[in-house]
């Protein structure tokens, strides 16, 4: 019997949050490295390319369980059609509103977009060797 899934436990989703920072920072970081230490770069590349890999393969994993929830459950045609739920369906639907309000996407958004702006910045202000 399909059940729906429990939220991941709170460390793991901050964990991944951080890694995703991270390697947009490493990513971001790249354009300074290139001026000042040359040397640093594709380190700082694979650390952010392999980082984002886990970060993507791990939201890619998430969007996936949501997908199969509202899928099973049958979320969306029983909410459109005022269906009332059964407590799996209500345990299904109320994972999926759970999810999204712990997930931690909107701030990696919002990081990515300010760190991209800032390593604009400073590529045009900074001199280069």
């Amino acid at each position: 019997m399909f059940t729906a899934p429990k939220i991941i436990p709170r460390p793991v989703i901050i964990g991944f949050f951080l890694l995703g920072l991270m390697s947009s920072v490493a990513f971001r970081a790249i354009i300074l490295l290139q001026k000042y230490d040359p040397r640093w770069v594709r380190p700082v590349w694979y650390f952010g390319v392999l980082g984002y890999l886990l970060f993507f393969l791990y939201r890619y994993y998430i969007s996936q369980r949501r997908k199969r929830v509202i899928t099973h459950f049958k979320v969306i045609e029983k909410i459109r059609d005022g269906a009332a739920l059964a407590p799996a369906e209500r345990e299904a639907a109320l994972y999926l509103l759970k999810s999204v309000r712990a997930s931690q996407e909107d701030w990696n958004y919002l990081a990515i977009f300010v760190l991209s702006i800032v390593a604009i910045a400073l590529d045009w202000w900074l001199p280069g060797k």
